[in-house]
């Protein structure tokens, strides 16, 4: 996870859209805190009748825990 200010990723929208391409996510701080998410199409989580958001979180986390 890649963490950029609003003005970086601003700036440097394109680096930041290559890094979303190639698997990183990247989240955007305004101020010093959290505002948003950037995160590629393949990875976004829809919102679906069948959704189920802590079988969802439990999936994603195993993915991130091998890596370091």
């Amino acid at each position: 996870m890649i963490t950029a200010t609003t003005s970086e990723v601003q700036n440097n929208f394109g680096k930041f859209l290559k890094l979303v391409q190639s698997g990183d996510e990247v989240i955007i701080l305004k101020n010093g805190k959290e505002v948003a998410r950037l995160i590629s199409h393949n990875h976004a989580v829809s919102l679906r009748n069948d959704y189920n958001e802590k079988e969802e979180r439990e999936e994603r986390l195993k993915k991130y825990e091998s890596v370091d």
